[in-house]
């Protein structure tokens, strides 16, 4: 029973640091999805751009902003979706 409870914890752990650690990316031009380290660790799972490609004034609301600054902190400067 101790060996299932460590096991289950264990599980759990690495999950929580994979969450933390991992993530998964869509690529801007060719809507292709790719799996990649972030530098830093966030509760973040998925980047896109909502604009993808086109025109950085098209972002209207607050939350298309943060989803093209974070895709462009963690992708784009990291050089991924080139």
């Amino acid at each position: 029973m101790r060996r299932k409870i460590i096991a289950i914890v264990l599980i759990i752990t690495f999950g929580i640091v994979a969450r933390f650690w991992i993530g998964i990316y869509e690529h801007n031009e060719f809507s292709s999805t790719h799996i990649f380290l972030k530098h830093r660790p966030i509760w973040k799972w998925c980047f896109y751009s909502p604009i993808g490609m086109g025109e950085l004034d098209k972002l209207t609301t607050p939350e298309q902003r943060n989803e093209q600054r974070l895709f462009d902190e963690f992708i784009t400067q990291k050089g991924l979706s080139r």
